[in-house]
C-alpha cells in the first residue's frame, strides 16, 4: 500500500516516527511529507532514514516530477499525524501553500487526520467548525485522546498512540490485519466496502440553560457496535447524543445532542449509508418552549410553587427513515427498542408489534429497568427480522452482543 504520512508542526511529531515504523514494518511504501514547522521538532534525516525516501516540504523542489500532484494521485492512504489546529484550518479552507496541503487537495484516497493540540484549541468554535467541515467532505478526523499535554496541562487534545492511529487508518481502508489486531476485534473483513451509519447515546431535551429531559442510555452498546463494524472493515459514521464512553478512533463523529439534531443528522447522512443502525435512545417528547434563563425554585406571590412544562412530540427518527426509503439502493435499517413488560404483554410481544409498526428490516430489543442494561457491561438482546416470528437471543458483554449482531446482519448488508 502506498501511504503518504503527513506531519505538521506540533510537539507530538516525535510520535509520527513510531507510526512510520508501523507502516514500513507492515510492508507499506511510505512517503513522509512534513511541514516546515514539523522539521523544527523532528529533522529530515530521521524521516529519510526511517522511510528510505527523501523528504520535501515545498512545491518548488523536484518540479519536473510534479510531486505536488503525483503524491496525492498515487496514494492509497493519506495520514496526517499530528494534525495541528493550523493544519486543520488550512485543510478545511482548501489552502495549498506547501506540499502537504496540496497533497490533501489532490488525494482521492481515504484521508485520516489525527489531531493534537491543547484542549482550548481543540474545543474552540473555529476548530470545531473546521473539523465538522472536513468530516462532511468524507475525511476521517480521529478523536484526540485525553491525557497529559505539553507542560502541566491535561485534557482532550493529546495525540492518540501510534498503534491506535495505525489500526484506525487500516480500518478505514479495510486492511486491518488478522494477526496483531487489538484484543476483541474480528480478523474478518466481511464488512469491507460497507458504509455504516450508527446513532447512539441518549438525547437531551433542554428545559432551560441548566436542566434537560433525558434518559439513562450510556451509549456503551452503540460504541461497541461502532467498534465491531470498524474492526470488520466498514466505513462508519456515528451520530452521537450523550454518552458515558469515548468513541473509537477511525469513525466520523457527528454530534446530535437533541432529537431534532439527530433527525437532521440522519437525514443528512442516510443517502451515503448501506446500513443504518439506530441504537440511540431518542426522547419521545421535548418541552414546547425552552426558558431563556434558569427557572428559579421560588416564584412570586400568587404564582404556583412549580412550573408547568408542556411537552410536544419529537419526530420518530426511525419511522421517518423507513418512510423515506424507496429505491433498490435504500439502506438496510436496524432499529433498537428498550422495552419493559406490562399487563398488555411481554417484552417480545411489544417488540414484534413495534417491528410491524416501524417497518424496519431488523429490530434489536432488550429488556430494561433500574437494574438492567443501562450503563452495564453485560446485556441480553433479542434480534427480530421482518417477515419472520423467530427471535435470536444474544447474551454477553456489549462487545460480544455487537459481534454476534453483525454476524446476523452481514448476510443482509449490501456491498458496494
Amino acid at each position: 500500500m502506498r501511504v503518504v504520512l503527513g506531519v505538521s508542526g506540533g510537539i507530538a511529531a516525535y510520535k509520527a516516527a513510531l507510526l512510520l515504523r508501523l507502516f514500513t514494518e507492515s510492508g507499506d511504501d511510505v512517503t513522509v511529507v512534513p511541514t516546515e514547522a514539523a522539521l523544527r521538532f523532528v529533522g529530515a534525516p530521521t524521516w529519510e532514514a526511517l522511510s528510505g525516501s527523501p523528504v520535501q516540504t515545498g512545491v518548488f523542489e523536484r518540479v519536473d516530477e510534479v510531486v505536488h500532484v503525483r503524491l496525492g494521485q498515487e496514494a492509497d492512504l493519506v495520514v496526517v499525524a499530528p494534525a495541528t489546529a493550523d493544519l486543520l484550518a488550512r485543510a478545511a479552507h482548501g489552502q495549498a501553500d506547501d506540499l502537504l496541503t496540496t497533497t490533501l487537495l489532490v488525494a482521492r484516497c481515504p484521508v485520516v487526520l489525527a489531531p493534537a493540540m491543547h484542549t482550548e484549541m481543540w474545543e474552540h468554535p473555529a476548530t470545531v467548525a473546521n473539523v465538522a467541515t472536513l468530516r462532511s467532505r468524507g475525511i476521517h478526523v480521529i478523536e484526540p485522546a485525553s491525557g497529559r499535554l505539553t507542560g502541566t496541562d491535561t485534557g482532550p487534545g493529546r495525540l492518540p498512540e501510534p498503534q491506535d492511529i495505525h489500526a484506525a487508518a487500516l480500518a478505514v481502508v479495510g486492511h486491518l490485519p488478522a494477526e496483531g489486531a487489538a484484543a476483541g476485534t474480528s480478523p474478518e473483513q466481511d464488512l469491507r466496502d460497507v458504509r455504516v451509519l450508527v446513532t447512539l447515546g441518549g438525547t437531551r431535551e433542554p428545559i432551560d440553560p441548566v436542566r434537560f429531559l433525558g434518559n439513562r442510555s450510556s451509549g456503551k452498546q452503540g460504541v461497541a457496535i461502532v467498534e465491531e463494524a470498524l474492526s470488520r472493515g466498514a466505513s462508519v459514521t456515528a451520530v452521537v447524543g450523550s454518552t458515558e464512553v469515548p468513541l473509537p478512533a477511525g469513525c466520523t463523529v457527528v454530534d446530535a445532542p437533541t432529537a431534532l439534531d439527530m433527525d437532521a443528522a440522519v437525514r443528512a447522512h442516510e443517502d451515503d449509508a448501506d446500513v443504518v443502525v439506530m441504537a440511540a435512545a431518542v426522547a419521545d417528547f421535548r418541552p414546547r418552549t425552552v426558558a431563556a434563563a434558569k427557572i428559579k425554585k421560588r416564584f412570586g406571590e400568587g404564582e404556583p410553587e412549580a412550573p408547568t412544562i408542556e411537552l410536544v412530540r419529537n419526530p420518530d427518527v426511525l419511522a421517518g427513515l423507513v418512510d423515506r426509503r424507496g429505491s433498490a439502493d435504500a439502506p438496510l435499517v436496524v432499529g433498537f427498542a428498550a422495552e419493559t413488560g406490562d399487563a398488555a404483554g411481554g417484552v417480545l410481544d411489544h417488540a414484534r408489534a413495534k417491528l410491524a409498526r416501524k417497518g424496519c428490516d431488523v429490530l434489536v430489543v432488550n429488556e430494561v429497568g433500574p437494574d438492567k442494561t443501562f450503563g452495564r457491561d453485560e446485556t441480553v438482546v433479542h434480534v427480530l427480522r421482518r417477515g419472520t416470528e423467530d427471535a435470536v437471543e444474544i447474551a454477553g458483554s456489549k462487545r460480544e452482543v455487537a459481534r454476534r449482531m453483525w454476524d446476523v446482519l452481514r448476510s443482509l448488508a449490501p456491498r458496494r
